[in-house]
Parts: structure tokens; C-alpha cells; sequence
């Protein structure tokens, strides 16, 4: 341990001591979670590379899903990586400024993630409320720029974390009883006061979090008002359609990040800790290992897409036998 102005304590490093309760089952929980990055890896690459190569995917909606598996990617490569070292090799060290930034990352593109979904359930709202403006409205630039103000949001408000965290003392040790580096994990370890730390991410939450379902929420009440408004029970259908795989991924981010979220503040001791920190790994991970199932399954497009791409692997395969 380091001194910092003399009177604060500063670790070097701290220790990951994974989850509490249940190292003899490490090994074996890692296993599934390792399963859930693989997939996570492998069907948002494919993903993305489908949208990239294909020119009748070069569209908003498309363009919003590549972004949400890019930052999906990003998300869960952030602490998984690091958490399989912690659950396999009982690699539990980590340097202090890499704390900070796993911190700075980790907050970061849940919050981009949180946006996106936003910026998907407006692009929805403008196909269906009007649909013959949806190109015009919706402009390459446009989409560039919402997704760069999306990052923008999430990078100014999460760096506060870091100077938040970095000033607390640590005299009581440096032990984290986690598998990554959380902001109020790490600061429920420090012997100062964290009352700033609780109240800021709070702040946050609600400045991500509830602008974003805010505007999800009033994107969603303006679509049902259009679709119910529709003649046809088929163009209903059709419209409804559409909507179905972004209200998925709605329900499998906010779920977990919900319930993460609050009971790590109120939650109190009703909640063993190796619930919170399970959930804190499948709140990172879900979204990833899910929504490109969830868009795999629920859009036609992306449907047809795979399928052919799959028939053309299996005649050149049968060509060269």
C-alpha cells in the first residue's frame, strides 16, 4: 500500500475475490459463462459482418443493430475476459489504474448499450408514424451523429466514477468481493465516506437510464397509437412486427439491470451476495448472448440472410465432394 497526501491510502493493486460463498463451485460456474461469451462473440460478429456485407441491410434499423452488437461486443469483452482469469487460474490481482479503467468501461458501454436501445425504439417511431419521411428523417449523418452523442453522454458522465473512487481512502484493505471492478463495489470497500459515490451514481441511473426508458416508453405510446389507428388487422400485424425483437432486447437489458441496480443500493442483507454478483455477470452478459438470437429468430430479413448464406455453404460443399 502507497500513501497519498500523507494521510489517504491508496492500493497498489486490489484482489477480485470472485464470489463469496462459492469458491468451490468457480470452476464450474465459468463454465456457462464462458459458453455465454463464445456465443455472445460469435453471433454479434456475425452479426455485424451480415449488416457490413449486405447492401439491403444498409439501413437505419440495420445500421442501430450493428451498433447495438458493436457496443454489445465491447460490453461484455470489458469484465468477462478478466472474470474467467479470477473463476479458472485464481488470478484475483488487479493494478489499481486498471480497476479505474475496467470501471470507466464497463459503465460506459452499459450506458451506450441503454442508449441504443433508446435511439432503436425513435427509429421505430419514425418508420411507423411516418413511414414516408423514415429515409429522409433518418440520414447516414444523422445516425453517425446520434450514435456518436450516445457515446459522447455515456464517456462525460461516467468519468466522474474515477476521480470519485480515486479519492476515496482504502485503509481497510483491498479486498473487492467481486469478479470485476464495479463502481460502488469498489467504493463499499474504502473507510471514507462514499455518500457522494451513492448519490452520483444515482444521478446517472437516472440521467441514462431514465431519460432513455422515458424516451422509450413515449416512442412505444406514440407507435400503439399509430398501429391501432391502422384499417387493416394484416398492416396491424405487420407494424407490430417489426417492433417485436426490440421490445426482447428492452425487456432482457432493463430486466437484470434493474434488478442489479437496485439492490445493490437497497437491497441491504435480504439478498445473499453471490445472487448480486451472479446477476451483476448476467446483467453484462445477457444482452449480448441474446439479442442476436433475439434478431436472428424475430427479423425476416436477417432470417432470409443467414438461410442463404447457409444454402450457399452447403451446395459449394457439395460441389467439392
Amino acid at each position: 500500500m502507497s500513501f497519498l497526501n500523507g494521510s489517504r491510502l491508496t492500493p497498489a493493486s486490489f484482489i477480485l475475490n470472485g464470489i463469496p460463498g462459492l469458491e468451490e463451485v468457480h470452476l464450474w460456474i465459468s463454465f456457462p459463462l464462458c459458453a455465454m461469451y463464445g456465443i455472445a462473440i460469435t453471433g454479434n460478429s456475425g452479426l455485424m459482418y451480415l449488416v457490413y456485407s449486405d447492401e439491403a441491410l444498409h439501413r437505419p434499423m440495420y445500421i442501430f443493430l450493428a451498433l447495438l452488437s458493436f457496443t454489445d461486443m465491447l460490453m461484455c469483452t470489458s469484465t468477462l475476459p478478466n472474470t474467467l482469469c479470477v473463476l479458472w487460474f485464481d488470478l484475483k490481482e488487479i493494478d489499481f489504474k486498471a480497476c479505474l479503467a475496467q470501471m470507466f468501461f464497463v459503465h460506459t458501454f452499459t450506458g451506450m448499450e441503454s442508449g441504443v436501445l433508446m435511439l432503436m425504439a425513435l427509429d421505430r417511431y419514425v418508420a411507423i408514424c411516418y413511414p414516408l419521411r423514415y429515409a429522409t428523417i433518418l440520414t447516414n449523418p444523422v445516425i453517425a451523429k446520434a450514435g456518436l452523442l450516445t457515446f459522447l453522454r455515456g464517456v462525460m458522465l461516467v468519468i466522474p466514477f474515477v476521480f470519485l473512487t480515486k479519492r476515496l481512502p482504502f485503509c481497510r484493505g483491498n479486498v473487492i468481493p467481486h469478479t470485476y471492478c464495479d463502481h460502488m463495489s469498489v467504493a463499499k470497500i474504502s473507510c471514507g465516506n462514499v455518500k457522494v459515490n451513492a448519490v452520483y451514481g444515482l444521478m446517472v441511473a437516472l440521467l441514462i437510464g431514465g431519460f432513455d426508458i422515458l424516451c422509450i416508453t413515449v416512442s412505444y405510446t406514440m407507435i400503439l397509437r399509430a398501429v391501432v389507428s391502422l384499417s387493416s388487422a394484416e398492416a396491424r400485424q405487420k407494424a407490430f412486427s417489426t417492433c417485436t425483437a426490440h421490445i426482447c432486447a428492452i425487456i432482457i437489458t432493463y430486466v437484470p439491470a434493474f434488478f442489479t441496480f437496485f439492490t445493490h443500493r437497497f437491497g441491504g442483507h435480504s439478498i445473499p451476495p453471490h445472487i448480486h454478483i451472479i446477476m451483476a455477470n448476467l446483467y453484462l452478459l445477457m444482452p449480448p448472448t441474446m439479442n442476436p438470437i433475439v434478431y436472428g429468430v424475430k427479423t425476416k430479413q436477417i432470417r432470409e440472410r443467414v438461410s442463404k448464406i447457409l444454402l450457399k455453404e452447403k451446395d459449394s460443399s457439395s460441389h467439392n465432394i
